[in-house]
């Protein structure tokens, strides 16, 4: 999961306000009447279709390389590492990638991203169907993938304020349509991966993958404009990458609403991620003893984030965002106390289908409140190290998770989850950064 955050309607950022105008970030025209409205939109439109596409191929490779390496090797082990190469390497890009986002550009770093992605998913198949496909070389280009692959999301990240202002789309509204996009990939591509597989061979599925990223590097290089870049002067000397570097995590953890930000989303991650990977697989086997019953529980977790951040994208810009992002965490926590009885199929289903429901709103609310307190110029930085240290928790959380349910059970796993993550978002209400945010439309306010 990544960041959280609520807000009432307090004080303004405590930096400079991240885009400059509605017009002027992308050097627009002035629009006029309803058409210049729709024409407006297309950057907009054309950033959440390359987000979709990109997302959606994503989904069809977590598929499609573990069944791949089991088809060319027969090993389960190998298969295993080949997620670790995919894993540990977002985590570094995520972390270390953002500076150069900001020093590209973000719209030429995502295109640049998309094509050096496809270009590694596309080297699989043909590496394999040519000369042939070591073990190793699979786990590099593998590894590399993950590696240029997670700077182009953040750069679509640090474009998409731009674009949701200059388009009159409300951020809640945006980030909504954005957490839906991968919610929907999640809950369609793995299946949709299996049924291709099957048909067309692993090996194809892995080229319609590489389509994905260039259909969304030539969305974003055709219909997305750049973004304003700031200027040196004359007499200014270009800052090094490690002072670009400090400088974003400099910011991230002096705004103590984003460092409030952070490390709850740390937290919640070290809790929930263990989850799908390590806890829901022992507790079905437990209860059910049916792998098609995991499939119906995870697929709920998928159908109740997908219901929540399009309920957020209707009524998220009108809502108090401390009460939208408390509210929804405690409530998620109580269905998470009803999975540890380990009640029936059905009450597991809907159980899970409830957690996510009212996490739903939590990441599109806290992206929109990064993006209205971030500079852009500090967008690729702030974005991906806020990701990229949430994003260390979860395998901790999975190791922890897997040596708890030795020794407590997977009752008393479920049962600990639950109470520790009613008492992080308990807990939110006494953390003064979060009664810091700007309310509804502060991003357009302060570009205005």
């Amino acid at each position: 999961m990544a960041p959280i955050d609520a807000a009432t309607d307090v004080a303004p950022p405590a930096a400079d306000p991240a885009p400059a105008g509605p017009r002027a970030p992308i050097g627009q025209p002035e629009p006029v009447g309803a058409e210049a409205t729709r024409r407006d939109r297309v950057p907009f439109l054309a950033l959440f279709a390359a987000n979709s596409v990109s997302l959606f191929g994503n989904a069809l490779t977590s598929l499609a390389i573990p069944w791949f390496v089991l088809e060319t090797t027969g090993s389960a082990a190998r298969t295993g590492l080949t997620a670790v190469a995919g894993t540990v390497p977002t985590i570094l890009a995520m972390a270390f990638g953002g500076a150069i986002v900001d020093r590209l550009g973000p719209k030429r770093m995502s295109v640049v991203a998309d094509l050096a992605s496809g270009a590694t998913v596309a080297a699989i198949p043909l590496l394999h169907h040519t000369t042939g496909l070591a073990f190793w070389q699979l786990l590099v280009l593998v590894a590399l993938g993950a590696l240029l692959d997670s700077p182009g999301h953040t750069a679509r990240m640090a474009i998409q304020p731009d674009v949701a202002v200059l388009g009159g789309v409300p951020l809640e509204r945006a980030n909504a349509a954005g957490q839906a996009a991968g919610s929907l990939s999640l809950l369609l591509g793995p299946p949709v991966a299996g049924i291709l597989v099957a048909v067309v061979g692993t090996s194809n599925v892995l080229w319609l993958d590489a389509a994905t990223f260039a259909v969304s590097a030539a969305a974003v290089a055709g219909l997305v404009p750049s973004p304003p870049r700031a200027v040196l002067g004359a007499d200014e000397p270009a800052p090094s990458y490690w002072r670009d570097l400090r400088e974003g995590w400099g910011f991230l953890f002096g705004d103590r609403v984003l460092r409030a930000i952070a490390v709850t989303a740390t937290v919640i991650n070290f809790l929930l991620a263990p989850l799908a990977a390590v806890v829901l697989p022992v507790y079905v086997e437990d209860a059910f003893g049916s792998a098609r019953a995991l499939g119906w529980v995870l697929g709920a977790f998928g159908a109740g984030s997908l219901v929540g951040a399009v309920a957020y994208g209707v009524f998220g810009p009108r809502l108090p965002r401390r009460a939208t992002l408390i509210g929804g965490l405690l409530l998620a926590g109580f269905p998470l106390l009803l999975l540890s009885t380990t009640p029936p199929l059905a009450a597991t289903v809907a159980a899970a289908f409830a957690v996510d429901l009212f996490l739903g709103p939590v990441n599109p609310l806290a992206g929109t409140v990064m993006q209205e307190r971030v500079p852009a110029a500090l967008r690729g930085r702030v974005f991906g190290t806020l990701v990229a240290v949430a994003m260390l928790a979860a395998p901790v959380g999975m190791l922890v998770a897997g040596v708890a349910l030795e020794v407590i059970g997977v009752g008393g796993v479920v049962a600990s989850i639950a109470v520790a993550f009613l008492a992080v978002s308990l807990s939110m209400l006494a953390n003064p950064a979060f009664r810091q945010l700007g309310g509804p439309g502060a991003l357009k306010a302060a570009a205005d």
